[in-house]
């Protein structure tokens, strides 16, 4: 999808305030829902993925099974909601030996733990793919993220941005409270 696109700085693939915000993504839902409420925390709408059983409820990007995104950009950001259920995200990554990590052999997990509310997920997938596999991250294939969560925007980017740095649209900016 986006392999032959000039990438440097950031490159979102979901932003839940656009008009089509799951636009180059696939939906699959069972006994659950993707909806797009407004979330009281930060007064604005999110994209909310909820299932009874995390497999069967997710979205993944690229829409077509047969696409890949092409994303060079090694790190990424996913501005997501901690609902206090289970909740899983995968990434499918290429790396320089052609090593698909979604095939089993190949396959690596890793806990994370979340605050409550809105959390800031930075992953360095360079780093990663170095430190799990030995190899080098070429680039990202696929994301899925199944439920239980809510989304604010999902992107990449060349490096760690300070929260100075980073423009206005991807900050995630809390009401002020009343005193």
């Amino acid at each position: 999808m986006f392999k032959n696109t000039f990438q440097s700085g950031f490159l979102s693939i979901l932003y839940s305030l656009g008009s089509k915000p799951l636009q180059i993504w696939d939906k699959e839902v069972s006994n659950g829902h993707i909806k797009r409420p407004q979330d009281d925390d930060i007064q604005s709408n999110v994209l909310e993925i909820v299932g009874s059983n995390i497999q069967s409820t997710y979205i993944t990007c690229p829409a077509d099974p047969a696409a890949t995104l092409g994303i060079k950009l090694p790190f990424l950001v996913m501005v997501v909601k901690n609902l206090k259920k289970y909740f899983t995200f995968e990434i499918q990554i290429l790396d320089d030996r052609n090593a698909v990590t979604r095939v089993k052999p190949y396959i690596c997990t890793m806990p994370l733990k979340m605050d409550d509310g809105w959390n800031q997920i930075q992953l360095n997938l360079g780093d990663f793919t170095k430190r799990a596999y030995g190899t080098n991250y070429v680039e990202t294939l696929r994301v899925q993220v199944h439920a239980n969560c809510r989304l604010r925007r999902i992107y990449f980017s060349d490096r760690l941005y300070s929260e100075e740095e980073l423009p206005p649209e991807f900050k995630l900016y809390l009401p002020m409270q009343k005193p």
